[in-house]
């Protein structure tokens, strides 16, 4: 039986229907997430980052049986919207895996190519 109180029939937000059993599907996308990253080297900071992340947001799953407690504990919004920020974070972890960051560049970058702010602008000349 869901946690969710029988008068939620809508989340108000435009397309995202309410989530049926939160906790389970948040479990699954977390433990993916993490299975995603440990592929990674361990000193990758993607990697580094997200495990703390996802691991802090796990905690308050697994501590926060109570839909609106689980929210106010994570606060980046309803549980259906932490749904969608996990199903991109798999996603983008996944992408990640492909393009390999930690990885040396194969050619030298230009000179400035990380300099910020990228160039000055100048004042046209009327």
């Amino acid at each position: 039986m869901s946690s969710l109180p029988s008068f939620i029939q809508s989340t108000g937000l435009t397309g995202l229907a309410v989530a049926t059993n939160p906790h389970h599907t948040l479990c699954a996308l977390y433990g993916k997430i993490l299975r995603a990253v440990a592929k990674m080297p361990q000193d990758a900071s993607y990697r580094k980052n997200t495990e703390q992340l996802v691991n802090q947001r796990a905690e308050a799953v697994a501590n926060n049986k109570d839909i609106a407690e689980l929210e106010k504990a994570v606060g980046c919004g309803q549980v259906e919207e932490l749904i969608v920020q996990a199903e991109n974070e798999l996603v983008l972890a996944r992408k990640m895996l492909g393009w390999k960051p930690w990885e040396k560049l194969v050619e030298q970058a230009p000179p400035k190519q990380w300099d910020w702010p990228p160039a000055q602008i100048m004042e046209p000349k009327v």
